[in-house]
């Protein structure tokens, strides 16, 4: 019995913390998406344009022009795509808009944004925080996509100059 009423004195003048509830808020950085899921989504959105890219290298730099190869069965199925009435748009969709959705996701996922008073008297002063996280992979995949839109927009130029000369 000594032992519960010591124990409830002790409960009795602990000192309660003071906690501001608006101020816990603004200390929450929240992400906007999931990096890790994200980085898993990104991933697979690039997948197929990195195979095309992958085929295209290959087509020319190994010199191989024979009708059941790998490489040429690629641009087989992106010419038949692009002949296709219903579904000549999915070409484009593939190689450009997947790596653009990868951007847009894995960005989202690594940025936090945080608009906050400053001081309390003066409504008009606010303090604007934009942070980026270092994930790795998100990093990775968003330099990746990039690197993705360049080289096809750089094949498409060429393709468009090659063709008109």
């Amino acid at each position: 019995m000594k032992d519960k009423d010591d124990f409830l004195k002790q409960m009795e003048n602990l000192e309660v913390p003071d906690i501001n509830p608006t101020e816990h808020p603004k200390m929450v950085k929240m992400a906007i998406l999931n990096a890790e899921r994200s980085a898993a989504l990104g991933l697979w959105l690039i997948v197929v344009p990195c195979y095309f890219l992958f085929c295209v290298f290959m087509y020319y730099f190994s010199h191989i022009r024979v009708g059941t190869s790998w490489f040429a069965a690629m641009f087989k199925l992106m010419e038949s795509l692009e002949k296709t009435p219903g579904i000549a748009f999915l070409g484009p969709i593939i190689l450009v808009v997947l790596p653009i959705i990868c951007i847009i996701i894995n960005a989202l996922a690594i940025t936090h944004v945080k608009v906050e008073q400053i001081d309390p008297q003066r409504s008009k002063r606010k303090e604007f925080n934009f942070t980026i996280k270092l994930k790795l992979l998100n990093i990775l995949l968003i330099l990746l996509s990039l690197a993705i839109l360049l080289i096809f927009i750089a094949y498409v130029m060429t393709e468009n100059i090659s063709i008109k000369n």
